[in-house]
């Protein structure tokens, strides 16, 4: 009678199945810079259906916005910057205005066309094998300037590096910077100040977002990193002027765009899609004189 309980037992527990798996969470910061990025692919379809993902999560955070406008913490109002740029960025490409779609394809030629021109004149080369165009680009690109020219073991040039960098100068150095980056909350925001500048507060959650997520980087960033490595940092562009040169000691003099100790990297608007893009621009003369080399042998 003492096994007739068990044997029920053990029937009942060989017929439960095992609970299926969680579904795996998705980081909505890595999803939209993933978007992002396939925004910038030269594939139509794919920059189409990246956009209409990235309008449903721009209209799907507006009703949690509205669902949560109190009491959000910096984290969330980044995450809220993030989608509106997203959802600007979408609603630039339009995938059934064919119009569009030419318009695009011919400013990012004129564009690709301008860079490698002044590329040609500096007698450097665009570096697309390691730079993806995602948020890390700008960091990437410097990092392997960095390398280049001896600043950093190649073990240490990546983005983590750099971003590291960039944040510790920003967050030693305060007042070089807020004065320059807007709140991110508001003019009305509890503690922003009122011109809508960046309060102390946000300044330092926006310090740690630059070192630890995805977060493209801009004019702070490559001051902060010019001044961090003690370097000039020139940035080719397809616009005026065509070299933004950033000195760790001060303004650009006539002399500085020759000099040959400087991290070279290049800044598209058009080339990669519609996403801002960063690449790093690496000399060409010993592929020049390989060449040089090749003709003499063969003439």
């Amino acid at each position: 009678m003492a096994g007739g309980p068990k044997k029920s037992k053990l029937k009942k527990a060989g017929n439960g199945l095992p609970p299926p798996p969680p579904p795996p969470e998705v980081d909505d910061d890595d999803l939209m810079n993933d978007l992002m990025a396939q925004l910038d692919s030269r594939d139509g379809t794919v920059r189409a259906e990246s956009a209409a993902v990235l309008q449903d999560m721009a209209l799907e955070k507006d009703i949690v916005k509205e669902e949560k406008s109190q009491g959000k913490r910096s984290k969330d109002r980044f995450k809220e910057r993030q989608a509106r740029k997203a959802a600007t960025l979408a609603n630039t490409f339009s995938p059934d205005d064919p119009e569009a779609s030419r318009k695009l394809e011919l400013e990012a030629k004129q564009e690709e066309e301008y860079i490698k021109r002044i590329c040609t004149e500096l007698k450097v080369q665009i570096h697309e094998a390691s730079i993806n165009p995602d948020g890390h680009c700008l960091f990437s690109a410097v990092a392997d300037q960095l390398s280049l020219l001896g600043i950093l073991p190649p073990v240490q040039a990546n983005y983590v590096t750099v971003r590291l960098a960039a944040s510790n100068y920003m967050l030693s150095h305060p007042d070089d910077f807020l004065p320059f980056l807007p709140s991110t909350s508001g003019e009305d925001a509890a503690g922003s100040y009122d011109e809508g500048l960046i309060s102390p507060r946000e300044f330092e959650q926006y310090c740690t977002t630059i070192r630890d997520t995805g977060a493209w980087g801009g004019e702070p960033e490559i001051l902060a990193l010019s001044r961090a490595f003690n370097v000039p940092i020139h940035v080719v562009q397809g616009g005026t002027p065509p070299i933004v040169v950033h000195n760790p000691n001060g303004g650009p003099g006539e002399d500085d765009l020759i000099v040959k100790h400087a991290v070279r990297i290049s800044y598209h608007r058009r080339m990669y899609g519609l996403g801002e893009h960063y690449n790093s621009l690496r000399p060409s003369t010993g592929l020049t004189k390989m060449t040089r080399v090749i003709e003499n042998i063969l003439s």
